[in-house]
């Protein structure tokens, strides 16, 4: 390992288990490695110029906007009307809260683009009425936590938008259409540990719904469910781009909380907006630190020292895409996902391809994997949010979610090994190059 190498992991490390925020650690971590790196002179000025160069993307105009729209979905009244059609639906089988709010969690994070809005909107309306009826209160959690981060991987999503970008060879739209079966795949593998569950415990549905109040319910989640046709069809159609799409998103969705629904007041806008500041300027600095951090990797060649040091081990394709995954989560258990995008796609994009992978399925499948870290302490934003919400403890919690975590491993691993569940779609919309 080169000395470039060893003060990047050591600052980042040491940092890191001080406490320090993940950004500030990043960006400091790579201060010192360009500074090490031959002795550069002005380094501040280098990695404030990567920083600039990291963020400067027309595509990622589109994640103010969509956190924009997400914030607006989550105050609008959108997901109150989407649990009543998720219960309209499925509510009647045993333990049928359990797959109206995963089912929910679905339509409202690939609406929303945003797992911890799913938390939060989805979770904080279900997991209170879970316990209402009965259910376990760490299950209700482990339940929400998990099922909320699928709408990172059914589009539209921030990190795909993230990835595209640290990819530079996948448009898009073709990832956001990869992502359509895998994250429905993720939803059901959670509803089928959420089956042996009620039936263990002996939880049972609600009275069936007649036709007439699932066509009511429907009609009224119809404006909220059709933003996922406005958004994804028009990049399909390519009426806009997924920046447009984005813009496009925060219109419709202001017009269904203001004027529509009407739960959303004028008064309210200003403190929207400065949450929808708040939240892109974390995201935007940590793209920034972590393209510096990229940077600084791949003129020192660590990412090709990595990728050499991997077919070392083995040339089995298997067991390399087994131990690539295994890092993937190792590394989703203390970073953020975006820059665990941003940082390892330059790293571990190069052997995959080597082992016939596609861009566009090694991005779902990294995006798959990074959602469970979502879910995981030290730094699992879903799974402290839900505890808040459930007002339990991560180490109660635990014990209800290592059997989703099974599932959502299960579903990681037919992502990885089955390359049609990601490249279908896109084949069959020609987005392929």
């Amino acid at each position: 390992m080169s000395d470039v190498a060893i003060v990047l992991v050591v600052v980042f490390l040491t940092l890191l288990l001080s406490n320090v925020p993940v950004a500030v650690a990043i960006g400091t971590a790579t201060l010192a490695a360009v500074f090490a790196n031959g002795g550069m002179a002005s380094s501040e000025m280098i990695v404030a110029d990567r920083m600039v160069n990291g963020v400067s993307s027309f595509s990622l105009l589109a994640i103010p906007f969509f956190v924009l729209s997400g914030i607006l979905m989550g105050r609008g009244g959108m997901a109150r009307r989407l649990i009543d059609f998720a219960g309209a639906l499925v509510g009647r089988f045993p333990g049928g809260l359990a797959y109206v709010n995963t089912l929910t969690c679905m339509l409202f994070g690939s609406i929303s683009g945003s797992a911890t809005a799913a938390v939060s909107s989805v979770g904080g309306f279900m997991i209170p009425e879970m316990n209402r009826k009965g259910y376990n209160r760490e299950f209700n959690v482990a339940v929400t936590t998990t099922a909320a981060t699928t709408g990172l991987i059914i589009p539209p999503s921030n990190i795909m938008i993230v990835y595209a970008v640290a990819c530079g060879t996948v448009s898009i739209a073709a990832i956001f259409i990869a992502g359509v079966i895998p994250g429905i795949l993720m939803g059901l593998c959670i509803m089928a540990v959420c089956v042996v569950y009620a039936l263990r415990h002996g939880y049972r549905g609600g009275d069936k719904a007649p036709l007439a109040m699932i066509w009511l319910t429907f009609r009224r989640a119809f404006l909220s469910l059709f933003l996922m046709v406005v958004i994804i069809g028009g990049i399909l159609g390519g009426i806009f781009t997924a920046t447009e799409a984005a813009a496009v998103a925060v219109a419709y969705s202001l017009v269904l909380a203001l004027f529509v629904y009407r739960e959303v007041k004028f008064r309210d806008l200003p403190e929207i907006l400065r949450q929808t500041g708040v939240t892109t300027a974390v995201v935007m600095f940590l793209i920034a630190v972590s393209s510096a951090m990229s940077w600084i990797m791949t003129i020192s060649n660590i990412p090709q020292t990595i990728s050499s040091g991997l077919v070392a081990i083995t040339e089995n394709r298997i067991v390399l895409l087994l131990i690539i995954n295994l890092l993937l989560l190792f590394v989703g258990t203390f970073m953020d996902m975006t820059p665990a995008v941003l940082i390892f796609t330059p790293i571990f994009l190069p052997v995959v391809r080597n082992l016939g992978m596609s861009d566009i399925q090694f991005g779902i499948m990294m995006i798959a994997n990074l959602c469970i870290g979502l879910c995981t302490p030290p730094v699992g934003s879903c799974l402290f949010l839900g505890c808040g919400i459930g007002k339990t403890s991560i180490t109660a919690v635990t014990r209800p979610m290592l059997p989703f975590f099974g599932a959502m491993l299960f579903a990681l691993l037919l992502i990885t090994f089955i390359p049609a569940l990601s490249m279908w779609l896109p084949d069959i919309a020609g987005l392929l190059k």
